[in-house]
């Protein structure tokens, strides 16, 4: 088996997953060129900025690879044909968001882009060329990749064949350069058996050999939805339990430590709060379920939207227990909004709680004054769109956390950054208006730090308002 030497990679999209895995590829491999190439010039002007905090994505761990490998073997560009012609193996790492007309509208996953890209690479590429699908796809993309790769290629001048394999990320936002360090797993799909090797080469450059896993292509691409949905179930399971442990005094804390000791369990993504968010978890499930459908197996379709459906209504019941204790009525209240990415340490807004629950909260025509220290203004107007716009004077940003208290009837904590755990309190309730409540979505408000305050407290899963 002659297995092809690496020496020059192109990864197309310089989105979340992208940016960060082609920057620790670079860090771990200062041997192989790497170009990250998209046609977003706005965003690669950020990757190549000199003021390394203005870069497109937060990451914790980030900016420090960047500064190390930024124009030493790493690269951004919006050169697309060159970039692919010098390329021996290339990424394909673009969004697939879900479908919102035609067959499969709400469900399955739009893979335009894919194809986009997959038509350039087949029209630009030389020689022997290696493509692998990074982006989260459905079960048996790749067979349209390499059609497509195949049937476009006369339009290329050059000799070229092609390898398709399929290697998903398994990338957690705000731990995602940790995750790529230090992997659980790599996982490869593939049919051809010096490709496959090509690409585990690169990686046993860090990863021990026992963590890398091969199989075909089909089982490659299902792992990942698989894994998303699995996740996403366990956060859901939780959520449900939160909202039994409140209405019969019992604290859903005590309860995930009681079940993930259970060595069959484990205590791993059983933290209840406001629904799960980002990018995957909601667009994988529904990619899965209209699979389900397409095949014939609505039953399990169905049990896999049910996991969808607790997570709104998570969302729908904050929402609405927060209306119900402020009196029923929030117009013309303000309320402190603690922040509005979907999880800590990632500015990643996508599917977030918040958007759910500041839009409702707009709805009611409560004057919301948001903080969240990686998210911009720019970026939660965006979220808000038409309503935030037609509420434009009941809701503002604010960068200072210290005056965002000022004369509020209502603090909902939505995201669980460390600066709000260190909050003083006691300074707080010298701000607020009375009566006035503080609701804890994410459990990470110590109740003992708040018993001489005046505000009420609630917390998800607890029991009991304080």
């Amino acid at each position: 088996m002659s297995v092809k030497n690496i020496k020059t990679i192109c990864c197309i999209g310089a989105g979340y997953v992208g940016g960060p895995t082609m920057s620790v590829i670079a860090d771990k491999c200062p041997h192989l060129t790497i170009n990250v190439v998209d046609l977003n010039e706005e965003r690669i002007n950020l990757w190549n900025s000199d003021d390394l905090s203005k870069i497109p994505i937060f990451e914790p761990g980030l900016q420090e690879i960047i500064e190390r490998v930024r124009n030493k073997n790493l690269f951004f560009t919006t050169e697309i044909k060159n970039t692919i012609k010098n390329s021996d193996m290339i990424f394909i790492s673009v969004n697939t968001p879900t479908k919102t007309k035609g067959i499969g509208a709400g469900k399955a996953s739009d893979i335009s882009w894919v194809e986009a890209c997959t038509r350039q690479v087949a029209k630009y590429a030389v020689g022997d060329t290696i493509v692998v699908e990074k982006s989260t796809i459905p079960v048996r993309t790749a067979e349209a990749i390499k059609a497509i790769l195949e049937n476009s290629k006369r339009d290329n001048k050059e000799k070229c064949s092609f390898s398709v394999l399929s290697n998903p990320e398994f990338l957690a936002e705000g731990t995602a350069i940790k995750d790529l360090q230090n992997p659980d797993r790599i996982l490869i799909g593939g049919e051809d058996a010096s490709s496959i090797q090509s690409l585990k080469d690169i990686y046993l450059n860090w990863v021990k050999e026992e963590k890398i896993i091969t199989t075909n292509l089909w089982s490659s691409e299902l792992s990942k939805l698989t894994a998303n949905a699995f996740l996403a179930q366990r956060i859901s399971s939780i959520n449900a339990m939160s909202a039994l442990c409140e209405v019969t005094g019992a604290n859903v804390q005590e309860v995930k430590e009681a079940i993930g000791l259970d060595t069959r369990i484990g205590s791993k993504f059983l933290s209840a709060g406001p629904g799960f968010g980002g990018s995957c978890f909601k667009k994988d499930i529904l990619n899965l379920t209209y699979l389900c459908e397409y095949f014939g197996l609505p039953e399990v379709a169905s049990y896999w939207e049910q996991v969808i459906s607790i997570n709104e209504w998570q969302k729908y019941r904050i929402y609405k227990l927060v209306i119900n204790k402020l009196f029923g009525n929030v117009n013309k209240k303000k309320i402190a909004i603690l922040g509005f990415s979907f999880k800590a340490d990632t500015n990643d807004t996508r599917e977030s709680p918040a958007i759910f629950i500041c839009k409702q909260l707009l709805n009611e025509g409560a004057i919301l004054k948001i903080h969240d220290p990686k998210v911009d203004e720019a970026q939660i107007a965006f979220e808000l769109g038409e309503l935030g716009k037609e509420n434009s004077l009941n809701w503002s940003f604010s960068h200072n956390l210290g005056n965002i208290f000022d004369n509020v009837e209502a603090i909902v904590l939505l995201t669980e950054w460390e600066v709000y755990k260190t909050i003083n309190w006691d300074l707080v309730n010298d701000k607020i208006m009375t009566p006035a409540w503080l609701f804890d979505t994410r459990r990470i408000v110590n109740p003992d730090k708040i018993k001489n305050c005046d505000f009420k407290f609630w917390q998800v899963g607890l029991g009991n308002d304080i």
